[in-house]
């Protein structure tokens, strides 16, 4: 560095003339080979900064690969779950309507016995007219219910 009136400059030893580099103990051969290690050194980081580029950006697409499957397999399980839920649901309207034709079929059996003991004026047709409603409903059910397992068979497999 050389300081005057008009600033500071920097001046390269190998510019100076021969006597002042043999002052400051400059070797050309050695500057070169410093300047060839520099260069070489700045390649190497250059190269290790590119791998670790490189390194990050797949880091980041495994982390967002990994985050899509996790968001793929809640959606999947919240599938599952909803499923389940649904059979649960139309397992109780099976049992339910179990229950009601059950009853159905004992008040239409007492209307009956009713009626042919004498008891009764009239054959009461209530029970007997709403067992067909009951039994088509639960055919429905059913039907639902074993298409609904179809569903969750195909969810749990994929």
């Amino acid at each position: 560095m050389v300081k005057t009136k008009g600033g500071i400059s920097k001046v390269y030893l190998a510019e100076l003339p021969t006597d002042v580099q043999e002052r400051f103990h400059y070797d050309p051969q050695k500057a070169a080979a410093a300047q060839v290690a520099a260069v070489r050194q700045t390649q190497e980081l250059n190269q290790f900064n590119s791998q670790q580029e490189e390194l990050a950006k797949q880091q980041k697409a495994a982390s967002a690969k990994q985050y899509q499957q996790g968001l793929e397999q809640q959606a999947k399980n919240n599938n599952v779950q909803a499923v389940t839920d649904q059979l649960s649901i139309l397992q109780q309207q099976e049992q339910n309507l179990l229950v009601r034709i059950g009853q159905a079929e004992k008040r239409k059996e007492e209307a009956w016995r009713r009626w042919v003991d004498g008891r009764e004026g009239q054959y009461d047709t209530s029970a007997e007219a709403e067992l067909p409603v009951l039994r088509g409903n639960l055919e429905n059910v059913r039907e639902e219910k074993q298409r609904v397992r179809k569903e969750q068979e195909r969810a749990q497999h994929q």
